[in-house]
C-alpha cells in the first residue's frame, strides 16, 4: 500500500530563494509547454502535441539556458510536462463526458506552488536515519534542507514532493509498505449520521458536536478580509493582507482536518464494521434554480437562495467530504471495513415497526412515530436505520 507523509522543512535564507526559483523556472517550463500545445492545435492543422514530444526537447532546452532549466533535475522537469499532459487528458475527458471542460490555463508564479521528483534518488534524497535527530532533504540545485521530521517513515520512500504554502515549506513523501497488521477484533458495529447541529450522531446513542471552524473564524476573516479591500493593487501591504487571510484560511482547514483525523480514529479503533450514508455533496451544494415570475417580464420570484447559501456554508464548514474519506482509509488501514448506504429516509422510518412518513420527524431534532408512538433523537434513528441498512447490505453480498 502507499502512504503519504507531509512535513515542514527548515530552509535556510538563502535556500528560500533558491525554492522560489526553482517553482518561477518550472512554471515558465510548464506555461510554454501549454503555450506550444495551443500554437500547434491553432495554426498547424490542429495538430496535437504529445507529452514524448515535449520531453525529448527538454535536453536541448536545458543545454540552450542552463541558468534558467538547466540546474535542475531533468526528472522533476519531465514531472511538470506530465503535470500538464494530466491536465489536458482530463479536460478531454470531461468533453466527451458533457462535463463544463475548463481548457488547462496559464500559471503564475504564485499559483505555482509543487514540485515533484517522480523517483527517490533521482534529482533528490531523502536521508533519514532512525537514530539521527537532524533529518534532511537534498535537492538537485538547492542542497540538504532540514525538515521537521514529526514521526518516522516507514516504508521505501517512492515519490518527493516540495511544495509552498504561504511562507512555509513542506516535503511531501509516498511510501511503499506492506499493509499493517489489523487491529484485534472488537464485535461492535456502528452507524453514523452526519449532520450540522452535531458533526455525527451514532447508532448507540452519542453525538459528535459541531466545531463550526470556518465559523467561529468568520469574524476574523471577515476583518482580514475587508483591510485586503482597502489595499491597493500591487502594494507591499496588499501583499501583506493576502498572507493574512491566506493564514488563517489555513488554520482552520488544519483545524477542520485535526478533528477529522481524531474523530475517524475513534470510530475504527472501536467498531470493526461502520455504516455510514452515500452522500452526493455537489448536488447537495448546488443553488436552487431561479424561478421566472410570469407577471412581470424579466423578474423572478424567492427561491430561497439566501437561506440554501448558509446551509451551503455550514455543510462545507462541517467538512463531510473530507472526514468520510480520512475515515474510509483509516479503516482499510487498520482491516475495518465501511460500507456506504442509501440515505433515502433513514430520518422518517421507524426502527420498531417500520413506518414511514415525513410527519414522524415533526422538528429538526424530534423523531415521533406516528403508526407506534415510538421517541427519540432524529439523528440517532437515522443513524439505527443506517446500520440495518449497511449490515443488510453486507449479508446481501456475494462471499
Amino acid at each position: 500500500m502507499i502512504r503519504a507523509y507531509k512535513f515542514l522543512m527548515r530552509p535556510t535564507v538563502g535556500q528560500q530563494g533558491a525554492l522560489a526559483g526553482m517553482l518561477r523556472d518550472h512554471c515558465s517550463l510548464y506555461n510554454a509547454a501549454l503555450q506550444e500545445r495551443r500554437d500547434a492545435y491553432r495554426h498547424v492543422s490542429k495538430t496535437m502535441v504529445r507529452y514524448g514530444e515535449q520531453s525529448a526537447q527538454l535536453k536541448d532546452i536545458r543545454a540552450f539556458d542552463p541558468e534558467c532549466h538547466g540546474r535542475w533535475s531533468f526528472s522533476s522537469q519531465q514531472a511538470t510536462l506530465r503535470r500538464l499532459d494530466k491536465a489536458f487528458a482530463a479536460f478531454f475527458r470531461r468533453v466527451k463526458s458533457g462535463d463544463k471542460p475548463g481548457y488547462p490555463r496559464f500559471r503564475s508564479d504564485k499559483r505555482f506552488d509543487t514540485v515533484e521528483w517522480p523517483k527517490d534518488g533521482d534529482g533528490c534524497r531523502w536521508d533519514s536515519t532512525p537514530h539521527d535527530p537532524v533529518t534532511r532533504v537534498r535537492l538537485q540545485g538547492i542542497g540538504h534542507i532540514k525538515v521537521h521530521r514529526h514521526r518516522p517513515v516507514a516504508g521505501n520512500v517512492k515519490t518527493v514532493s516540495v511544495k509552498r504554502e504561504g511562507r512555509r515549506w513542506y516535503v511531501i513523501l509516498t511510501a511503499e509498505q506492506t499493509r499493517p497488521e489489523p487491529l484485534p477484533v472488537t464485535g461492535n458495529a456502528i452507524g453514523i449520521d452526519m449532520g450540522i447541529a452535531n458533526f455525527l450522531a451514532d447508532s448507540d446513542g452519542d453525538f459528535v458536536p459541531n466545531p463550526c471552524h470556518g465559523r467561529k473564524a468568520a469574524a476574523k476573516l471577515e476583518a482580514a478580509q475587508q483591510a485586503l479591500s482597502r489595499c491597493k493593487r500591487g502594494s507591499k501591504r496588499r501583499r501583506k493582507a493576502v498572507e493574512t487571510v491566506a493564514g488563517l484560511h489555513r488554520k482552520v482547514r488544519r483545524r477542520r482536518l485535526d478533528h477529522a483525523h481524531k474523530t475517524a480514529l475513534g470510530l475504527v479503533r472501536g467498531h470493526d464494521f461502520i455504516a455510514h450514508e452515500d452522500l452526493r455533496i455537489r448536488n447537495m451544494l448546488r443553488a436552487p434554480a431561479p424561478r421566472p415570475d410570469p407577471e412581470r417580464p424579466g423578474g423572478f420570484l424567492p427561491n430561497g437562495a439566501a437561506a440554501k447559501a448558509g446551509l451551503n456554508r455550514s455543510i462545507s464548514d462541517a467538512g463531510w467530504g473530507v472526514f468520510l474519506t480520512i475515515l474510509t482509509a483509516k479503516a482499510a488501514c487498520a482491516g475495518r471495513e465501511t460500507m456506504a448506504v442509501d440515505p433515502r429516509n433513514t430520518s422518517r422510518q421507524c426502527p420498531q415497526c417500520g413506518h414511514t412518513t415525513a410527519e414522524n420527524r415533526p422538528t429538526q431534532a424530534v423523531f415521533r412515530c406516528t403508526g407506534c408512538d415510538y421517541q427519540a433523537h432524529a439523528d440517532t434513528v437515522a443513524a439505527v436505520n443506517v446500520l440495518r441498512a449497511g449490515l443488510a447490505r453486507r449479508e446481501a453480498q456475494p462471499a
